[in-house]
């Protein structure tokens, strides 16, 4: 049986539940709730499919990541989007030398797959059609949101009905 899997940092849960009310405005006035299933994160390596009787292998590979650097201070500052068939709109972090280290570290273990590191926290996707992209967009680009948050572990999760954390690391 396969099972889908993911690395992630996420924020306190004080920036989650704000990241929250801005996909709740978007559920409400761009017909997009997609988003709202998943808590805020910036995905460090995207989600793949593995046979539930390979997961030791991927803790494995997990536990091999270096995570021997300093917790990361991220900034986020505003809004964006990536315009792709699939839009998707987003909370975007200051660009971060440290958190690119970081996803370079995840990178060595886990690089099966191509995978542009573009850091952002998704509040609207999947179902958002390019129409309420392109309105969400023109009033979030100009709405301000400024907040920063440490990040001291990184996690791995399994896909089980919702994200579940199945490990940790800490960044020492």
């Amino acid at each position: 049986m396969k099972k889908l899997y993911f690395i992630a940092i996420y924020p306190p849960q004080q920036i989650i539940d704000e990241v929250k009310i801005f996909k709740q405005d978007l559920a409400l006035n761009y017909n997009n709730s997609k988003a709202l299933k998943n808590d805020a994160h910036i995905t460090l390596f995207p989600p793949f499919y593995r046979e539930i009787e390979l997961e030791e292998d991927i803790h494995i590979a997990f536990q091999k990541i270096d995570t021997t650097i300093s917790p990361v201070e991220i900034t986020l500052n505003g809004f964006d989007g990536f315009p792709n068939k699939s839009p998707v709109l987003f909370v975007k972090p200051e660009s971060n030398e440290h958190l690119t280290e970081l996803y370079n570290r995840v990178k060595q273990h886990f690089n099966f797959i191509r995978y542009n590191f573009n850091p952002h926290i998704t509040i609207g996707y999947r179902d958002l059609s390019f129409d309420n992209y392109l309105k969400a967009l023109d009033v979030y680009k100009n709405k301000e949101y400024k907040t920063k948050f440490i990040v001291d572990k990184i996690i791995l999760l399994r896909h089980d009905g919702k994200w579940v954390p199945i490990a940790e690391k800490k960044l020492e």
